[in-house]
């Protein structure tokens, strides 16, 4: 049975939540293999409750920060996310939250007020300058709607005072130059991140 919610990666530790997406990207990572670097395997058996996290973090010692993001939309488990986060700021420590910025649809409720105080810094994947390019790659089950709330999402995280950073994968097709600009537009700066294959 895999339980591999925390995983290490670099300086940081990674929390894996859940395995669920609603989108299906063509560049993402699960379609390469089953973890990245050292993780060990990232395919979970049964999503974890967040004293299972708790727990995880603290067996692994020492970390410069926690990062959600796993094989799966950190967003799916936010109350989970938010009870772990409080955990991490106790102890002194930065959290990031790594999103496809659709949480508000997965939730069907605002859920910026709850990361607020609780995430340091919202990382959402934009991946594209148009609701039909970021639809061919990123096949959302929420189709065309999709681009337009990731978008507002990152508005309403930078409104709210979270350092906020939207990010490309460098890939065919992409106009980054288009992108950036679509992440000023929302008060973003843009990440350009490299294909992990």
């Amino acid at each position: 049975m895999n339980v591999n919610f925390v995983y290490r990666y670099g300086d940081n530790l990674y929390v894996n939540l859940t395995n669920k997406c609603c989108n299906d990207c063509s560049f993402c990572i699960r379609r390469n293999g089953d973890g990245i670097g050292d993780s060990g395997d990232l395919w979970l058996s049964r999503e974890p409750d967040a004293q299972e996290v708790i727990n995880g973090i603290k067996s692994h010692g020492d970390y410069r920060e926690i990062v959600f993001c796993g094989y799966g939309e950190p967003t799916y488990k936010t109350d989970v996310m938010v009870e772990v986060a409080e955990f991490v700021h106790s102890c002194g420590k930065k959290t990031r939250l790594n999103t496809n910025g659709l949480g508000n649809l997965i939730n069907r409720r605002d859920i910026v007020p709850l990361l607020k105080g609780r995430i340091d810094t919202v990382s959402v994947s934009l991946n594209s300058d148009s609701a039909e390019g970021y639809d061919k790659m990123c096949h959302s089950v929420f189709g065309l709607a999709a681009y337009d709330e990731l978008l507002k999402f990152t508005r309403e995280c930078v409104l709210a005072g979270i350092t906020t950073v939207m990010t490309v994968v460098a890939v065919e097709g992409v106009d980054v130059e288009k992108c950036r600009k679509a992440a000023e537009s929302v008060g973003a700066k843009l990440k350009v991140r490299e294909y992990i294959a």
